[in-house]
């Protein structure tokens, strides 16, 4: 038999990111993961046809929504076939050997510091100085650490991080709240029906007028549409027009279909990002 050829998936950070983490758990075949520092880099890689698919965050369940994600989402059309809720938990490693009274720097993705507010606060109080530095990515904060021997420096990342390069767990979970996900979405360029879906991402404006949303929101409550998460993004060149993006869930189809229908009169420029099935959150 034909070897099965490895789906090309871009991901955004390195290999033992959040991000790959997410991409191996969601697909359930053997993946080629191909690393983008920026998010931006990752949207041209699938633009280009580069990769199959593209995995990105959009929001973290402490730090919140990663709002320039939903103007790649604008600005890239691509379609949204899937999600998945990763746990996060953030750990504090350092070269084996090291104290944390050695440490006077701290680094890791700006997402991730602020989901480690907490804890930072703390150690930064403990009698010396620490300095909190940003990255694009907590896999490259581990890498770094690694790589140039740095001593005084500690990455927060995943566990997958710590083994992949070496380095010691000095402080595990460090994260504020213990029930802490990312959401991701699985972006692909082509649109394809899926049967089961139950979930869908949409996009549309409306009237800079009193009630204008609200009128749009109330289809969906009396259509039986539950509406799990609402988000307002500036038109760029439109001052107080605003893009605003939702996401809907369904138990009957129709249900769904109706209001769509009914939501496209009331609003402007509505566009269905994606429509696919609901993940489920489950901690660890």
């Amino acid at each position: 038999m034909p070897k099965q050829k490895k789906l090309k998936v871009a991901i955004q950070g390195l290999a033992a990111s959040f991000h790959e983490v997410a991409a191996q758990t969601y697909f359930d075949q053997t993946i080629e993961v191909m690393e983008c520092l920026t998010f931006h880099e990752l949207c041209e890689i699938l633009a280009k046809g580069k990769a199959d698919y593209a995995v990105m965050a959009i929001e973290n369940s402490i730090a919140g929504s990663i709002l320039p994600n939903y103007f790649l989402l604008q600005q890239y059309h691509f379609s949204i076939i899937g999600e998945l809720y990763l746990p996060i938990h953030m750990h504090l490693m350092v070269l084996p050997g090291v104290k944390l009274s050695d440490i006077n720097t701290i680094e890791s993705h700006p997402m991730a510091l602020r989901q480690c507010t907490e804890f930072l606060q703390g150690i930064t109080t403990n009698g010396h100085r620490i300095d909190i530095r940003e990255s694009d990515d907590t896999a490259l904060s581990a890498k770094r650490v690694k790589e140039l021997k740095l001593k005084n420096t500690a990455a927060i990342a995943n566990e997958l991080a710590a083994k992949k390069y070496g380095l010691q767990i000095l402080e595990k979970r460090i994260e504020t709240h213990k029930k802490n996900f990312t959401r991701f979405l699985v972006l692909s360029r082509k649109t394809t029906e899926n049967k089961q879906a139950n979930k869908a991402s949409l996009r549309f404006e409306v009237a800079n007028e009193v009630g204008s949303l609200a009128d749009a929101l109330m289809i969906l409550k009396n259509k039986s549409i539950n509406l799990t998460k609402i988000q307002s993004i500036p038109v760029i060149g439109k001052p107080n027009e605003y893009s605003i993006h939702v996401d809907v869930e369904w138990s009957r189809r129709k249900n769904y279909d109706d209001a769509l229908k009914l939501v496209l009169r009331q609003v402007k420029n509505l566009s269905v990002l994606g429509e696919y099935r609901k993940a489920k959150i489950e901690y660890n």
